[in-house]
């Protein structure tokens, strides 16, 4: 574990995998709600979480580094279910990389229990790991100047929902009528760090 720092309150906690940055996260959102540890926004990314507002970042960095990285925390209890029309234009492409039919990947996809690893990209755009090992996808040659909103797509180990139209390079799957990021909601995202997923098809797989 390596921690960089970032203007005068902030630290770049770097790890090596990406459910090493899920359980510190977890982690350092406990100590906050637990009062031990005061900090403005906790963000976690890939392989790094980034900790702003820190009242002693020096004392931070020196705890943290000098620590373990926690163990996996216990998953969330409730299961956010997105319902999914495998109907994507890539899917016959994703079927061709995984050498199975295009049913199968829909099957595949949808008995996965994904979580939430961060967010980024857009607003409401969340990363979600849980892919069996093999199903990665490349990203397109050419991305696409406009993919629709509600767009589920695979690139790498992920998988995403895009939350709104907008350029992209993912592979498209299919598409849920789920709402992403909504500001009058409270909170405006659906997904979140840490949050369960599920993909629920509309119609046979």
């Amino acid at each position: 574990m390596r921690a960089l720092p970032v203007g005068d309150s902030g630290l770049l906690v770097e790890v090596s995998t990406s459910e090493e940055a899920q359980a510190l996260h977890a982690d350092l959102l406990r100590r906050r709600a637990e009062g031990s540890l005061a900090v403005r926004e906790i963000v976690p990314a890939a392989r790094t979480v980034l900790l702003d507002g820190l009242d002693d970042p020096v004392r931070w960095a020196s705890e943290l580094t000098a620590s373990e990285v926690p163990p996996t925390p216990p998953r969330a209890r409730e299961v956010i279910e997105l319902p999914v029309r495998y109907d994507g234009p890539d899917l016959a492409e994703v079927a061709a990389q995984w050498r199975v039919p295009e049913q199968e990947v829909a099957r595949i996809h949808a008995a996965t229990e994904f979580t939430v690893a961060f967010c980024g990209f857009a607003p409401g755009f969340g990363y979600l790991t849980g892919l069996p090992a093999g199903r990665d996808v490349p990203r397109r040659a050419t991305p696409r100047t406009a993919v629709p909103a509600g767009a589920v797509a695979l690139a790498g180990p992920y998988t995403g929902v895009y939350p709104r139209s907008s350029p992209g390079g993912w592979q498209l799957i299919g598409t849920t009528d789920a709402v992403l990021w909504d500001h009058a909601r409270v909170p405006a995202a659906l997904l979140s760090p840490g949050a369960r997923v599920r993909f629920v098809p509309v119609g046979d797989v």
